[in-house]
């Protein structure tokens, strides 16, 4: 498990401690000295129900502080990193492919990697937390591989159960699930 990420305005900050990230949000900038990274894991091409509480986790993760990562495609995954834009978060998107040409455009970053459905393992084990919205048998290994892994899984609207996988019923509640889990 991680360490204990402490938020805090800029100007409570000494000088001379070791800073990991700086993030400007619209009501004042923020260090974070160890930002949690959380995974958020969902199908490609779902309902515009399901889209919506994808951004709303999104942005509830850039208001905490915390990095986003997905698989870097569609659906779930650029509607969670939408989310994190408009509120002036990090986006972190892990694609399957050889190269960028079908990364969302919400990420700040995107890392191809040539793997397939095997960069899922990749997301599972650089996320601290994994958060499932909906989704199908992807997103179900995913959350296997997470849970295997040891790290915490929270699901939003998800038809399938998963023992270890915690429920939440909102995005808000899904993201502090996550972050609580992990001392944020």
């Amino acid at each position: 498990m991680r360490a204990h990420t402490r938020v805090r305005p800029y100007n409570s900050v000494p000088f001379d401690c070791n800073l990991v990230l700086i993030i400007s949000f619209p009501k004042g900038v923020y260090l974070l000295d160890s930002p949690l990274y959380v995974a958020v894991i969902g199908a490609g091409e779902t309902s515009p129900d399901i889209l919506a509480l994808a951004r709303e986790v999104g942005r509830e993760v850039a208001r905490r502080g915390g990095v986003l990562l997905c698989g870097g495609l569609g659906g779930v995954m650029a509607a969670a990193a939408q989310g994190a834009k408009e509120e002036g978060g990090v986006s972190i998107g892990i694609l399957p492919d050889p190269d960028r040409s079908r990364a969302n455009p919400y990420l700040t970053y995107s890392l191809p990697t040539n793997l397939g459905h095997a960069r899922n393992v990749l997301i599972a084990h650089a996320a601290d937390a994994l958060i499932a919205v909906d989704g199908g048998h992807g997103t179900i290994s995913e959350a296997a591989i997470g849970l295997k892994l040891g790290k915490p899984v929270i699901g939003l609207h998800v038809a399938w159960d998963l023992p270890g996988v915690r429920r939440a019923a909102t995005p808000a509640e899904a993201v502090a699930a996550a972050m609580e889990t992990l001392g944020g």
